[in-house]
C-alpha cells in the first residue's frame, strides 16, 4: 500500500501484523534482500529472531550492524548502534520491533524515535509492529485478550508512514505455527494457548489490524493535497470532558479513534471548581498522565476552572468550534442531586447544534 512519497526524510516502510509470528520480520527481510539485489545499500541494523530458523534463515547474506552494549544494573543489553548507524549511513536500514523500550543511557528512551532520526538523516527505514502497540487502541486489546500491552507507539509514527504492508495470516495457520514451536520455546507453548493466542482473541486482533489499515487508506485519501483544503469549513471537531482518574484515559483513547474516523482535531476538557489548584496525590498523578497522552495522541488538553460544568463546556464547546462533545458514563446521582437536569441534556440545551455522545465503559460488559 503506497502512501505518497515523502520529500525531506527518509522513506518509512512498516510491516504491521495482528500478533507475533505473523512472519513480519521474515518478510522485511525478504525485501530488504531485492532491495540489496537490485543495487541498493541495505544493512541489518537492529535484528530480533527469537531463536527462529526461519528469520535466521531470510537473513543470511545480508550485512548487520554490530548492537551497541549497555550495562545497567549488573546486566549488559544490546541495542541499536545509533552513531554507528548513522557513520555508517545506508541507503536502507532494516530496524526490527518498532515499539521496543531501549535501556537506559542510550540517545532516545524508544525504539521509534531512534528510527524518526535515522529518517531525519535521510536514510530510509524497513520496520515491524504489531497493531496491538498503537497507543490508541491500548483499552481496546486489554479487552479483547486481557492483556495489557505495555509498550505502545504514537498512532502518529503510522500516520506518518510512507508504506504500510499488512502481513496477514489467518489464527488457524497462526496456531499451527505456534504448536510447531515455530513461535515459542515448547515450554512456552501451553501458556501462550492459554493466554494471548486464543483463537477469539487472534480474530479480534486480526480484523483490528485489516481495519487499521484501510482507516489509513482512507484517512490519506480524504484530502488529496491538491484539492482545496476545506476542512475548517465544513470539517468536524471533538471536544471530549475528562477528569484526573486512571479511567479517564479510556475515554480518551475512545475519542481519538472517534476523531481519526472523522478526520477531525480533538480537544480534551478538564473543568475544576474554582480556587481548586493544583492536584495531589493520585489526582496529581492521573493528571500527569493525562497530559502525557494527549501529547502522544496529539490532542490540546485544556483545563477550564467553573462552577458549572455544563455552562463551562458549552462555552468551550462554541469557542473551539466544537461539532460533537463526548462525556463518560455518569454515576447514579444520589438525594437532591437526582432533581438537577443531567450533565448531558444539560450540554444539549446550553449547546445547540452540538451533537452530545456518551462513551460507555466497554470493560465493564458482563459485570
Amino acid at each position: 500500500m503506497d502512501l505518497g512519497p515523502s520529500s525531506t526524510r527518509g522513506h518509512l516502510k512498516v510491516f504491521l501484523g495482528m500478533a507475533a509470528g505473523v512472519g513480519k520480520t521474515v518478510r522485511m527481510l525478504q525485501e530488504g534482500r531485492a532491495e540489496l539485489e537490485s543495487g541498493r545499500d541495505v544493512v541489518i541494523g537492529l535484528l530480533e529472531t527469537h531463536g527462529r530458523d526461519d528469520t535466521w534463515a531470510a537473513a543470511e547474506g545480508l550485512e548487520t550492524l554490530p548492537r551497541r552494549r549497555i550495562t545497567y544494573r549488573a546486566s549488559t543489553l544490546e541495542e541499536l548502534d545509533l552513531p554507528g548507524l548513522r557513520a555508517r549511513a545506508p541507503e536502507l536500514c532494516l530496524i526490527d520491533e518498532l515499539a521496543h523500550t531501549n535501556a537506559p543511557g542510550v540517545e532516545h528512551p524508544k525504539r521509534f524515535e531512534d528510527v524518526e532520526e535515522v529518517l531525519a538523516a535521510g536514510i530510509d527505514v524497513f520496520s515491524t509492529m504489531n497493531v496491538q502497540h498503537l497507543e490508541s487502541l491500548n483499552d481496546n486489546i486489554a479487552e479483547l485478550s486481557g492483556v495489557r500491552v505495555r509498550e505502545t507507539v504514537p498512532d502518529s509514527v503510522l500516520q506518518k508512514a510512507d508504506e504500510i504492508v499488512i502481513v496477514d495470516l489467518t489464527p488457524e495457520a497462526l496456531l499451527e505455527r505456534l504448536r510447531a514451536g515455530k513461535i515459542y520455546p515448547r515450554d512456552r507453548i501451553d501458556a501462550a494457548l492459554q493466554g494471548f493466542f486464543k483463537i477469539e482473541n487472534l480474530s479480534a486482533l486480526r480484523e483490528t489490524a485489516l481495519r487499521q489499515v484501510a482507516q489509513e487508506v482512507e484517512s490519506r485519501r480524504r484530502v488529496e493535497p491538491d484539492e482545496v483544503d476545506t476542512a475548517a469549513a465544513v470539517g468536524e471537531r471533538l471536544l471530549a470532558l475528562v477528569e484526573p482518574y486512571p479511567g479517564a484515559q479510556r475515554l480518551v483513547r475512545r475519542a481519538w479513534r472517534s476523531a481519526q474516523r472523522l478526520g477531525a482535531e480533538l480537544d480534551l476538557l478538564w473543568v475544576p471548581p474554582p480556587g481548586g489548584g493544583t492536584p495531589a496525590d493520585d489526582a496529581g498523578r492521573s493528571l500527569h498522565a493525562l497530559r502525557q497522552l494527549a501529547s502522544v495522541l496529539g490532542a490540546e488538553l485544556l483545563i477550564e476552572e467553573g462552577d458549572d460544568v455544563g455552562e463551562t463546556a458549552a462555552r468551550v464547546a462554541r469557542e473551539r468550534g466544537a461539532t460533537y462533545v463526548l462525556l463518560g458514563a455518569s454515576r447514579p446521582a444520589r438525594g437532591l442531586a437526582r432533581l438537577r437536569e443531567p450533565l448531558p441534556q444539560r450540554i444539549v440545551r446550553l449547546a445547540p447544534g452540538v451533537d452530545v455522545r456518551i462513551v460507555a465503559d466497554r470493560s465493564r460488559r458482563g459485570s
